[in-house]
């Protein structure tokens, strides 16, 4: 059975608590597009040296949260549709990847775990548990790969795509296609079709990251 655990939490150095705090923020709208992030106050209130909170800035800009400016400082990344679009096929592009390595790997509880977090998708209108239960479903499918910096790179790009989906949420209608659409891959996968499986959620990545563009576009 594969009990191995994506890598996102692992980092527990202090900067990796800074950044994982901050990108909470901005995910969810706390911190808003634009505003300035001030070294001095995020030092005090985490009671660190600047060094830790640098490399926390440089890990959120390298995750596209954050933008640094010479000579005006760090501020939250402005939400752009060309960004979602640039977001969606990064990860079309690296899950399908994933996904082709996992599902030989792929053991019945993965699969459990992925059909139990689709069903917590369906008909929830709660954003933030629809959005865990989400990245929920698409971990299970892909974690099995055992590739972790390949991994480690699109749980970056899911979290970037969650503040886009949390922007824009109250202006989609997709959530039951994309169910579907789910239903359908766990399907294909479980058939050993991989090449369909693979299409799918190719297809199904995409359809979203265009969904969030087009409801920013519209924003």
């Amino acid at each position: 059975m594969n009990t191995q655990e994506p890598p996102e939490e692992d980092d527990r150095s202090l900067a990796g608590q800074i950044a994982r705090a901050l990108a909470s923020q901005i995910v969810s709208g706390v911190l808003q597009p634009g505003t300035r992030l001030r070294q001095d106050d995020i030092a005090q209130a985490f009671r660190a040296s600047h060094v830790p909170v640098r490399e926390a800035f440089r890990r959120l800009d390298a995750q596209g949260l954050v933008v640094t400016e010479p000579r005006r400082g760090v501020r939250v990344a402005t939400l752009d549709p060309a960004d979602v679009i640039e977001v969606t096929e990064m990860r079309a592009a690296l899950e399908v990847l994933a996904l082709r390595h996992a599902i030989p790997k792929l053991q019945p509880a993965d699969i459990q775990r992925a059909r139990e977090a689709l069903e917590a998708c369906v008909g929830q209108s709660d954003v933030t548990i629809w959005e865990a239960a989400n990245r929920r479903f698409h971990e299970a499918l892909t974690t099995p790969c055992a590739l972790p910096r390949l991994l480690a790179a699109i749980s970056d790009l899911h979290r970037v795509s969650a503040r886009h989906l949390f922007a824009t949420w109250q202006s989609l209608d997709w959530q039951p296609r994309s169910d579907d659409e789910h239903r359908a891959l766990v399907k294909a996968i479980e058939q050993k079709r991989t090449e369909v499986a693979c299409k799918l959620l190719q297809e199904h990545v995409l359809a979203a990251g265009r969904a969030l563009a087009a409801a920013l576009d519209r924003k």
